[in-house]
């Protein structure tokens, strides 16, 4: 029967009612493994200590200050005093001499007496008086014993209360040191005590639970991280064969790829404590302190162990050690060597995997790189085509999309946009949307707001006056039409003289294919359209503007690149001139090094300037050979200020846009065209004749 009952016990633990009952033991469980809430300062004891010596110093002035003997003392005037002595109503006196060699005379009268107080208030029926003297000598003990007062000395031990006052000061100081101390640690409710406590969040159940299937792009790392997760649950699967577990995984990758985000997805689908910490949250201006939150940190991992701890913005605390002149021994470089320790030292800790994140590898210390520390270094980069679009996916799943939309079309209009900047364009097109009081987000929704993260937003306030509103449009036209001739350049995707961010006019540019690697005569190409807008303010106005800056320095740099780095130049051959310069904070060059003769260094200027000459040459003539089409795409950008690639394909080919709606009182667009197209066979006239 007693087995029966037993057994009857255990099947009705899977009940519902017993399930209720056990929640709160699996909360208690997890409760150690919450940020460390007994470090937490409890100002309610604080403010109840605070009040308890209140009360007590409150107590004791009153009773010092308001003490009663048989009858209430009324403190007089000296002159009413010296009447009742005159007149002999004194008959006992109790002198008090503190040691400030101060006097407190305390009388008793021979008969009920009214007096007046010091106050000016009348007092019926006294028998006690008191008031201060300002000094004791022979004269007036002479005058006591004259009138028959009978005089006692007592000495008052204020010697604890002159320790008070004393200690006062000091406990002010350490009462502001105090808060000092706690505002410079930014501690919230930590104590003043837990500088050394290391400020870990563990991922709790209640927090948005983020898993795998909400990354997209990013398969490889997704593969590597799924296999830590999969280790952690059923490690005897690779311990029977010799496996280890993976000590580190680093996170490499541009900002904005999705690293933060692998790590929340590795909190979501892990069934192990997660816990996460910035790599900032171990500097500090003690000294010790980043050291001492390490050692705080492995000590709660192995706790909760098997677990996993991710560091995020890692460079923080892992950068090169002897950084800076003369080397370094700072508080970074000691809690560095700490993590090194904990990590992979004399003593192992088995069952704590760290995963860090970073975009800076290349300033991390090769002692933390290595193999047992971190031992994958997982590289997360920017998506492909295919990538774009799963993000776009998932970033779409709660949004309403028109019937227009196409999400293949969009990823591939957006090439070189890492998964942060695609979620800032969905929610842009989701805004748009929103303000138009649509019901659904449509294609032209996701297109403006296209254009507004990958040009900028649009500034129609901006004042222009027509004439460098016509510069503009020539400039972009120069672009637009170099770019369409070249048969190396990416096509065009679209151009606006609509002032976007610090610019009069974009033209942007749509690669048919993801490159990873570029050939000399498509760099060449691109020089060669960047200078395109160059060549026709020179061509149409026979003049130079400042809005060919940005082109001409990106032109430089590209073609200083193809000669100094990538050795495309015949007369220099296939070398490398000129070592990359070095941060300083990274204990490295100062200045950047300079491995080549000055004849070198002449004939390197040289090269660059024959590549970006004769780029420019060529954009220039085959302006000339199209003046035409250029006097037709300034025109219609003069008009629709938007053009897309469509449209350039039909001005180009000499065909008609479709005209656009106009106010009462306007032409037509076509008279409208003819009208500027023949104002600018004028200006180019005009252009000639003066060169000649």
């Amino acid at each position: 029967m007693g087995d029966e009952k037993n057994t009857r016990q255990s099947d009705d633990s899977n009940n519902k009612g017993q399930k209720k009952r056990q929640m709160p033991k699996s909360s208690r469980q997890r409760q150690p493994l919450q940020p460390r809430n007994e470090d937490e300062f409890n100002w309610g004891k604080v403010l109840r200590a605070i009040s308890w010596l209140a009360i007590f110093l409150a107590a004791f002035f009153i009773i010092t200050l308001f003490k009663t003997g048989d009858g209430q003392e009324i403190e007089v005037s000296y002159t009413n005093y010296q009447q009742l002595i005159q007149s002999g109503q004194i008959v006992s006196a109790l002198i008090k001499k503190s040691e400030l060699n101060s006097f407190e005379f305390h009388g008793t009268l021979k008969d009920k007496q009214t007096v007046i107080d010091i106050n000016g208030k009348t007092h019926r029926d006294v028998t006690r008086i008191t008031l201060p003297l300002p000094f004791v000598d022979g004269s007036v003990t002479q005058q006591w014993a004259e009138r028959g007062v009978s005089v006692s000395f007592v000495k008052e031990d204020n010697t604890w209360l002159n320790a008070l006052f004393q200690m006062l000061p000091w406990v002010l100081l350490l009462a502001i040191w105090f808060i000092l101390m706690r505002r410079m640690q930014g501690t919230g409710t930590k104590g003043i005590f837990s500088f050394g406590k290391v400020r870990t969040k563990m991922m709790s159940e209640a927090s948005p639970r983020i898993t795998f299937v909400d990354v997209a792009g990013a398969d490889e790392a997704k593969m590597e991280l799924q296999e830590i997760i999969e280790f952690l649950r059923e490690p005897t699967k690779f311990q029977k064969l010799g496996g280890k577990i993976p000590r580190g995984v680093l996170l490499l990758g541009p900002p904005g790829t999705g690293k933060t985000l692998l790590a929340r997805a590795v909190a979501g689908e892990a069934s192990v404590p997660f816990f996460t910490i910035s790599g900032a949250d171990f500097v500090e201006m003690f000294v010790g302190v980043g050291a001492s939150r390490v050692r705080d940190l492995f000590e709660t991992g192995k706790k909760s162990a098997p677990c996993i701890i991710f560091i995020d913005e890692i460079d923080a605390v892992g950068r090169h050690r002897g950084a800076g002149l003369g080397g370094g021994h700072d508080e970074r470089e000691q809690t560095l060597n700490q993590l090194l320790v904990e990590m992979d030292g004399f003593e192992q800790n088995s069952g704590v995997i760290i995963i860090a994140a970073t975009n800076r590898p290349d300033v991390l210390d090769p002692a933390l790189l290595r193999p047992g520390r971190f031992d994958r270094q997982v590289v997360v980069d920017r998506p492909d085509v295919k990538g774009r679009e799963g993000i776009l996916k998932v970033h779409t799943r709660h949004i309403p999309l028109a019937d227009d939309v196409k999400l293949d079309t969009l990823a591939k209009g957006t090439p070189g946009l890492a998964g942060a900047d695609l979620a800032n364009l969905v929610n842009e097109a989701a805004l748009l949307a929103a303000r138009n009081n649509a019901k659904a987000v449509s294609m032209n929704d996701f297109e403006q707001a296209k254009d507004k993260v990958m040009m900028g937003m649009e500034r129609r306030s901006l004042i222009i006056s027509d004439q460098e509103k016509k510069v503009t449009a020539y400039h972009e036209s120069g672009h637009v039409l170099v770019a369409r001739k070249v048969p190396e350049a990416d096509p065009v995707h679209k151009v606006t003289i609509i002032p976007r961010g610090r610019a009069l006019g974009i033209t942007t540019y749509l690669p048919i294919d993801e490159k990873h690697t570029y050939s000399k005569e498509y760099l060449e190409a691109m020089i060669t359209y960047a200078l395109g807008g160059r060549a026709a303010e020179i061509l149409v106005f026979n003049q130079l503007t400042t809005g060919a800056g940005n082109d001409i320095e990106r032109s430089t740099q590209l073609a200083r690149k193809m000669v100094c780095e990538w050795g495309m130049s015949e007369r220099l051959g296939p070398l490398a001139y000129g070592a990359k310069e070095e941060e300083i904070f990274l204990g490295r060059e100062i200045t950047r090094h300079k491995d080549y003769s000055e004849s070198t260094a002449i004939a390197i200027d040289d090269e660059v300037k024959n590549i970006v000459s004769k780029c420019m040459n060529r954009a220039e003539r085959i302006l000339k050979e199209n003046v035409d089409q250029l006097h037709r795409l300034s025109a219609a950008l003069l008009e629709r200020e938007i053009l897309d690639g469509e449209e350039i394909d039909k001005i180009i080919s000499g065909g008609s846009l479709t005209p656009l709606e106009k106010n009462n009182g306007d032409t037509n667009g076509q008279a409208i065209d003819d009208r500027q197209l023949e104002e600018a066979v004028k200006v180019i006239k005009a252009a000639r004749d003066g060169k000649k």
